[in-house]
């Protein structure tokens, strides 16, 4: 028994000891596993490498989003913390020089929507024009003759400083829709040349509204609409009304906005700004956030529309509704159009109007600024290799 009791104690301690040699090898040989995969992820370098933080993009680098929003709208309503740029829409040029205001309405939003729009550090400008005038028919016949002599000009010109340093503005964008003769560009560049002299020595800015210059259909040049090249010298940003082709050629909703169309309009300016040696930083790329019916006596739809008749309408660029067929922008067009901007050297995206957009996952501001973003940094990495 006594020796029974030796040896199952020898056993004992010997299972002990082996027990804890044993632990110890597997947890020296499970460190030196971790080690080996460690190294495999991260192996050593012979340069002693840093880890580098995102770059922080200069304001050389900065891409526009430029939203209009017009007068009606509630400020409270709108979400400016994406956007570079809110454009207050419309005031209206009298034949003489004037401006007029829609309302007392207009100039309260206006002064709430500044004070709500510089706590996000979003510029606030002016919007002069627009295709519909406060007294009736197009803003064409008003603008025109605004800009045919030297004093409805100047006259013009002084109304708007006035305004701008009296509403603390960040600037004004003119919407003239659209010079049609070779008097009316000439006047519109003498005009803009006054202007910007003006704002610019106050260090506001001047933006332009332009025609896409191109024909919805066939995707070539419309020589009807004339601009003088060399006034974009005197402006900050060439906002392109890229959408609004189904007029061209006989009513096609279908011709509303879609890709090709645009792909035609950002290489004719594009190739514009080369050759006349113009900065393409200044261009801007206008896209619609309204959806148009396939019947022209029907009325448009808002995206906010779309999507609240079924939020899968996001990723699409067509939907029936209610019997009726719309053509419009979903979020991936939006993106494709973003890239495709950003690519050929514009200075960012332009929208039409900040008020039809739907809120929350599937905004469409929502997905242009994550788009500008993204491909802002792709295009700091590919420069820098």
């Amino acid at each position: 028994m006594k020796k029974r009791y030796i040896f199952l104690t020898v056993l004992i301690v010997v299972i002990f000891v082996g027990g804890f040699i044993t632990g110890a090898l597997l947890t020296n040989h499970n460190q030196t596993d971790q080690d080996i995969k460690i190294a495999k992820k991260s192996p050593p370098s012979s340069k002693g490498l840093e880890q580098k933080e995102m770059p922080k993009l200069s304001d050389d680098q900065s891409k526009a989003l430029i939203g209009y929003v017009q007068d009606f709208r509630d400020p409270n309503q709108i979400d400016y913390s994406n956007l570079t740029h809110i454009i207050f829409s419309f005031v209206h040029p009298t034949k003489d020089g004037q401006v007029l205001f829609t309302g007392e309405h207009a100039t309260q939003n206006l002064k709430k929507m500044v004070a709500k729009a510089h706590e996000q550090n979003t510029k606030v400008m002016l919007a002069v024009g627009g295709w519909f005038h406060l007294n009736g028919g197009e803003t064409y016949d008003y603008f025109s003759a605004a800009l045919s002599n030297q004093a409805s000009q100047e006259r013009l010109v002084k109304e708007l400083v006035a305004i701008v340093e009296r509403e603390n503005v960040d600037g004004i964008d003119i919407d003239f829709e659209h010079p049609r003769t070779d008097d009316d560009a000439r006047n519109l560049h003498v005009f803009i040349e006054k202007l910007s002299e003006e704002l610019h020595s106050r260090n506001k800015e001047v933006s332009i509204a332009v025609h896409s210059k191109i024909h919805g259909q066939t995707l070539t040049e419309l020589a009807y609409v004339k601009y003088e090249t060399a006034m974009f010298h005197n402006v900050d940003y060439v906002n392109i009304m890229a959408y609004d082709g189904q007029w061209d050629g006989g009513y096609q909703a279908k011709n509303l906005s879609p890709y090709p169309f645009t792909e035609s309009i950002v290489r004719y300016w594009a190739n514009l700004f080369d050759s006349h040696k113009l900065p393409k930083e200044k261009l801007v790329l206008g896209v619609p956030f309204y959806a148009q019916p396939e019947d022209p006596n029907s009325k448009q739809l808002s995206y906010q529309t779309i999507i609240n008749n079924n939020e899968q309408n996001a990723g699409k660029d067509v939907v029936t509704i209610n019997g009726m067929t719309y053509h419009y922008n979903g979020q991936m067009t939006m993106l494709r159009k973003t890239e495709l901007a950003l690519q050929h050297g514009f200075g960012g995206m332009m929208v039409w109007e900040l008020g039809h957009d739907a809120t929350g996952a599937h905004s469409l501001t929502h997905t242009l600024s994550e788009t500008i973003s993204a491909t802002t940094i792709k295009n700091y990495y590919t420069l820098k290799k």
